[in-house]
C-alpha cells in the first residue's frame, strides 16, 4: 500500500502531464536519491557498471545511514578506467554480483526522484544492466545537476570556459568545500550537497514545488529497461 502511494505521488494518474506530476513534488518532502557509477567507459552501448553509490536525502538534509555503495564484480574489459577511480581487476573480483547491487537500489529508484551529475551518461548505463539483468521496464523521474549548472552559467557566458561544469568546480562556485573524487559514493554524497546548494541559488524555499525548476531542462522523465531506453 506504502509503495504504491508513493508511486502515485512520484509519477501522478495515467494521463497526466510531466508538468503536472511535477507539481505534486515540493522540495521539503520529496525523497531524493542521488547515484553515481564508476564505468569501464564513456560509451553508453558497451559500458559496464564497476561500482555504484547513492545517497538519499530529503528536505535539504542528507542523513549519512541513507548512503549505500558496492564494488561490482564484472567480466568486462578494463582498459584504461583502472587508472581513473582505482578500482583494478583485484579489487573488483571481491565486489558483488550486478543483479545483487541493483537488487539493492531498485525499490529506492520507484519511490525517489534521482539525482545525478551528467544524467544521460548514468542513465544509459543503468538502462544496459536493465536490459542486461532482464529486469522489467520502470519509469524514473530524475533531475540533473550538471544542467542545472549549465543554466546558469549560460545567462553568465557566451561560450563556456572549459570543465566549468564539472561536479567539482560547480562545488567551488557555490563555496561547497572540497571532496574526494572518482569513488562513487563520495560523487553520489558530492552531487546531492550540489543540489541542496544549487535550490538555495535558484531561490527555493522548502515549500518550493520542483515544477519551479522545469525551464531550466534539468528533469526529465526515463524509462529503464528497455534496448534503447527512452526520455520519456
Amino acid at each position: 500500500m506504502v509503495m504504491n502511494w508513493l508511486k502515485t505521488r512520484l509519477f501522478g494518474k495515467k494521463g497526466l502531464s510531466f508538468k503536472k506530476q511535477l507539481s505534486n513534488l515540493y522540495v521539503h518532502n520529496t525523497e531524493l536519491l542521488a547515484i553515481d557509477l564508476e564505468l569501464t567507459s564513456l560509451d553508453t552501448q558497451t559500458t559496464s557498471i564497476t561500482s555504484i553509490g547513492w545517497a538519499k536525502g530529503k528536505g535539504c538534509q542528507l542523513p549519512l545511514n541513507a548512503c549505500e555503495y558496492y564494488v561490482i564484480d564484472t567480466p568486462a574489459e578494463l582498459g584504461q578506467s583502472p587508472v581513473i577511480h582505482g578500482l583494478t581487476q583485484d579489487i573488483l573480483q571481491e565486489g558483488v554480483s550486478l543483479q545483487h547491487a541493483i537488487s539493492k537500489v531498485l525499490p529506492l529508484l520507484e519511490t525517489s526522484v534521482l539525482v545525478f551529475h551528467n544524467a544521460s551518461l548514468d542513465l544509459a548505463a543503468l538502462n544496459r544492466a536493465f536490459v542486461e539483468l532482464s529486469l522489467p521496464a520502470i519509469d524514473v523521474v530524475y533531475i540533473d545537476t550538471l544542467k542545472l549548472a549549465v543554466y546558469q552559467l549560460n545567462k553568465q557566458h557566451q561560450v563556456l570556459p572549459n570543465n566549468s561544469a564539472t561536479l567539482s568546480v560547480c562545488r567551488q562556485r557555490l563555496d561547497l568545500p572540497s571532496c574526494p573524487e572518482h569513488n562513487a559514493l563520495d560523487d553520489a554524497m558530492a552531487t546531492l550537497q550540489l543540489f541542496f546548494a544549487q535550490i538555495e541559488q535558484f531561490g527555493l524555499t522548502q515549500q518550493s514545488a520542483l515544477l519551479q525548476l522545469h525551464h531550466t531542462k534539468a528533469l526529465g522523465h526515463y524509462r529503464l529497461g528497455n534496448e534503447a531506453g527512452t526520455r520519456l
